[in-house]
């Protein structure tokens, strides 16, 4: 079970990777290659959705766990810089389970405070997020040789979530999301404590996590 979900997640990775190209694009494709289609002004960086899909029939939220991926060479421009504190395998896995932890605390807290149920297992009005983090840069992580040193940067970093929304019950995808977050640059150096790093994430899954909570409330009339 363990390694079919860490295939499917590796894929879920790669699929999103494949379409920052057009992330980063004045004008994406209106349509995906599975037929999704291009939401204007979307408060997202990028959102495709299945055209005449609806969200009005889900009052329930399953989440399965979150893949997280660092940037690309960070850990090598961490060391590069970071004299002694330098940054292990360990530290990186670490930094992964909390982000991912944390991700499921916020979306839950978020999702049940606005009334939708999370729940472990699939159902005919529940809703399936198949969430992923890509190109984390956390700016001064807390590492296994930080000692009493202190690390000071103007921002904890920043990181994309891609996102995949489905039917819990068909596996129909009706929708898919991509967007980047940065911690605000404050003009100053900071010490950048766990304790800041994780407030910066979670504020940042929170506004996500908001966004969610505003799509199913829009469709249920809410609004």
């Amino acid at each position: 079970m363990k390694s079919t979900l860490k295939h499917l997640m590796t894929g879920l990775v790669l699929t999103g990777l494949a379409i920052l190209p057009a992330y980063a694009q004045d004008a994406p494709p209106a349509f995906t290659e599975d037929g999704l289609k291009l939401v204007e002004n979307s408060e997202w960086g990028l959102v495709y959705v299945e055209p005449g899909a609806t969200l009005a029939g889900y009052d329930q939220v399953q989440l399965l766990d979150t893949y997280v991926a660092f940037k690309k060479n960070w850990r090598r421009e961490q060391n590069r810089n970071s004299g002694s504190q330098r940054v292990t395998e360990n530290d990186m896995s670490r930094i992964k389970e909390r982000l991912a932890t944390g991700f499921s605390e916020v979306f839950t807290e978020v999702l049940s405070e606005a009334g939708y149920t999370v729940v472990d297992a699939p159902g005919e009005n529940v809703l399936l997020l198949r969430p992923a983090i890509i190109n984390l840069d956390v700016t001064a992580p807390e590492t296994s040789y930080a000692g009493r040193s202190k690390t000071y940067a103007e921002s904890a970093g920043e990181m994309t979530i891609y996102l995949e929304i489905y039917d819990s019950v068909t596996g129909d995808l009706l929708a898919k999301g991509m967007d980047r977050q940065a911690d605000r640059e404050r003009g100053f150096m900071q010490w950048q404590s766990r304790a800041q790093n994780t407030q910066a994430a979670r504020t940042i899954l929170k506004g996500w996590a908001e966004s969610i909570v505003q799509a199913l409330d829009k469709a249920h009339g809410k609004d």
